[in-house]
């Protein structure tokens, strides 16, 4: 694969794509990725974005500056390439990973090549710090296509434990349900579905409206709710196991105790109310930042 290749969806025809900058949680994302890549038998690229732009605009009246500062910047990412690839080969010798070095932003690099990859997987620091050159991860989480993976910083590998998925009862969320089941029976896991019936915390739950309702007639409708949305997928997945799981409120809290023992956390890209292009839901963001294990960020189409 060539540098700054003008065409990046001919490329990764449903290829895993790992975002690459050189830190031990792009690491533990390439890992991640390329042990899905081999159990897929999936193309696995390693796409690494230099971002020199700003170089070009900033020192445009300094070519030899812009040269060198240009220079520099493509050093790194070729040694970040080449170091991600010897990752690769620890992790899965079987692979054969392209590189991809481009002159763009990451965040521009990944939502481009998110259009049709398999999945886009990118690293995530320990204590909420966001990985990946700052809000890179978000900005591909909230705009990018298909499927998006943040791995935290040692947690890849991760393989025992459920497969946590976040129903809200929106269309959206059936995306993930459908994610959810497919990595379930990949993996010979049991399928944790956990629903809430609001978005509120429960202080604020606890004022509302909600409260004049029976708990038990909320708690039968809402089990009714998540049962809809999960009973085509049981019949078409026999063999995974669900749990059912039902929340008065605060989903992000709860996924993200259940990310302490699952070895996958799947949500969809927006949930009730929301606009596409917007910031990522709080949940999803919440989980990017906080959860233990990977999370699974899925869109439709």
């Amino acid at each position: 694969m060539t540098d700054n290749q003008e065409d990046p969806h001919r490329l990764v025809s449903a290829a895993v794509v790992v975002g690459v900058d050189g830190t031990p949680a792009s690491h533990s994302a390439i890992r991640w990725g390329a042990t899905v890549a081999a159990r897929r038998g999936r193309r696995l690229i390693l796409a690494y974005g230099m971002n020199s732009t700003p170089a070009k605009t900033w020192l445009v009246a300094y070519k030899p500056m812009v040269d060198e500062a240009v220079q520099t910047l493509r050093t790194h990412g070729e040694q970040a390439l080449a170091t991600g690839v010897q990752v690769v080969h620890e992790a899965a010798p079987e692979l054969a990973p392209d590189t991809l070095l481009s002159e763009h932003s990451p965040a521009k690099m990944l939502i481009e090549l998110s259009k049709s990859a398999h999945m886009v997987v990118l690293g995530s620091r320990r204590g909420g710090a966001i990985a990946h050159l700052g809000s890179t991860i978000l900005a591909v989480a909230s705009h990018g296509q298909g499927t998006i993976v943040a791995v935290r910083e040692d947690n890849e590998d991760i393989t025992d434990g459920p497969v946590v998925v976040g129903v809200d009862g929106s269309p959206v969320s059936d995306t993930a349900v459908a994610a959810a089941f497919a990595e379930a029976a990949e993996r010979g896991a049991e399928l944790v579905a956990v629903h809430t019936w609001s978005d509120l915390t429960f202080t604020e739950f606890a004022s509302t409206g909600y409260i004049e309702i029976p708990a038990e007639d909320l708690q039968t409708a809402e089990q009714a709710v998540l049962a809809e949305r999960l009973a085509g997928w049981q019949q078409r997945y026999p063999e995974v196991t669900v749990r059912r799981e039902v929340y008065p409120s605060t989903p992000a809290m709860h996924l993200r105790e259940w990310s302490e023992r699952a070895q996958l956390v799947v949500v969809g890209s927006r949930g009730r109310g929301g606009f596409r292009g917007l910031l990522l839901g709080s949940t999803s963001q919440s989980l990017i930042q906080r959860a233990a294990c990977p999370v699974m960020i899925t869109r439709p189409g």
